[in-house]
């Protein structure tokens, strides 16, 4: 996810607004706190793209339609909070397993779409998480409390609940993913990152130095999320025992780029709820914070080693205000002292503010040898007659092929970092 996409309507401030207004129909006044939560809402802006024909026929395709019905009739058999979250806690973890499953190969594939596709997965929690938001509880249910389930039912649907690493004699990997994002423009589109992480979750790599063992999770893309401290939530607990990490989203056409800085600076790119956040990327201690981090990947051997048919480029390029001046300039290699960051080498989305946070947490936490950075894969696309989203189907011959060769890299590429670190 860079900042090179083409432009697409933006919203302000006025936009959040109302789109925080469609969460739901207002309440009496005379509504309690409990009432408010038993009461339904609309589906979020995300879930309203539930009904379009190509979400519905990735559901139908992959068998991953079944697991909302079951959902709901869960939900509604729940007698007290306990339950309900463990109701949801269930399914949610059960819906990335069964992803995690059918991209590896095991059990039943339930439907005709290839098994490699992560678009079931995000099509599918968003179903769940709509009808969380539709249900009505038999019992008084807080605020804090409906907040928490939709936590948890995102928590565990994204893979966060389930890093288990081995013992002593393995070398420890952390892989992120992100969901599929520009939805309003194409909703048939899949994000590479997302399927990299289904099919190296939990997997083991052989290397020169001995065999290390992936884990990974899938982030949203919502600057929300990343502002209310997702990422640092999954991260800080993990980074002190890996031995590399990378976070991986989907970029520019044709090529990977290990991006060498991270910017502290977010553009007004339209998230998945459609809400644009533009300024200093919000973290802890701001007052502590660099306007840029780096990379420790080995970007030299990763851009030199043989992974796979797309090139790999070491990318240095930063945009900068300059120490005293007023105008973003574009460096090519990399920032020069005292700038403020305009964009890292991934842009100014959330792929360089999930970079820009891991990196900034490894420092903060004591970490500054523990290899970890960014990774752009390049752009999934459609076979060349089908890139119509009004008239495309879901899935082509050069689609699956162009994504199972982009995973097959990110593997080969992991491994290859992770090889470097003995």
């Amino acid at each position: 996810m860079t900042h090179r996409l083409p432009a697409t309507p933006r919203l302000g401030l006025g936009g959040v607004a109302l789109l925080l207004a469609l969460t739901g129909p207002a309440l009496p006044a005379s509504a309690s706190p409990a009432d408010a939560a038993r009461t339904p809402t609309a589906p979020i802006v995300e879930e309203q793209r539930l009904d379009r024909a190509a979400p519905q026929e990735i559901l139908r395709r992959s068998g991953f339609d079944a697991l909302a019905p079951r959902f709901e009739r869960a939900l509604k058999g729940s007698d007290g909070y306990a339950q309900a979250e463990r109701t949801v806690t269930r399914h949610a973890s059960a819906l990335w397993r069964r992803a995690v499953d059918r991209a590896q190969g095991r059990g039943p594939a339930t439907g005709d779409l290839s098994r490699g596709d992560d678009r079931p997965l995000y099509w599918a929690r968003l179903a769940l998480s709509r009808e969380l938001r539709a249900w009505t509880p038999r019992f008084a249910l807080a605020d804090e409390q409906r907040r928490a389930l939709h936590t948890a039912l995102e928590t565990s649907s994204r893979g966060q609940d389930d890093i288990r690493f081995p013992g002593h004699g393995v070398k420890r990997v952390l892989v992120t993913g992100f969901d599929p994002f520009t939805l309003d423009r194409d909703t048939r589109i899949g994000n590479p990152s997302g399927a990299s992480a289904l099919a190296l979750d939990g997997t083991l790599v052989r290397t020169a130095d001995g065999p290390a063992r992936i884990q990974t999770v899938v982030f949203p893309v919502r600057w929300a999320d990343f502002a209310e401290g997702t990422v640092e939530r999954v991260l800080a607990r993990q980074l002190p025992h890996l031995d590399l990490f990378t976070t991986v989203s989907q970029g520019r056409q044709g090529r990977f780029d290990v991006e060498r800085t991270n910017g502290a600076w977010r553009g007004a790119f339209p998230d998945n709820e459609n809400a644009a956040s533009t300024g200093t990327v919000p973290v802890a201690d701001p007052g502590s914070q660099p306007q840029w981090t780096t990379t420790t990947l080995p970007y030299r051997q990763l851009t030199e080693a043989e992974t796979g048919r797309f090139p790999v480029y070491d990318n240095t390029e930063v945009t900068e205000i300059p120490a005293g001046g007023t105008q973003p300039v574009t460096r090519p290699d990399g920032p020069t002292p005292g700038s403020a960051a305009r964009a890292g080498g991934g842009g100014d989305y959330l792929s360089n503010e999930i970079a820009y946070r891991a990196t900034l947490l490894r420092d903060r936490l004591g970490l500054p040898k523990l290899p970890g950075g960014h990774l752009h894969t390049p752009v999934l696309q459609f076979g060349a007659e089908n890139t119509n989203p009004q008239t495309g189907t879901v899935t082509d011959p050069d689609f699956e092929r162009n994504r199972a060769d982009i995973v097959s890299q990110v593997r080969e590429l992991v491994k290859t970092a992770v090889g470097e670190t003995g």
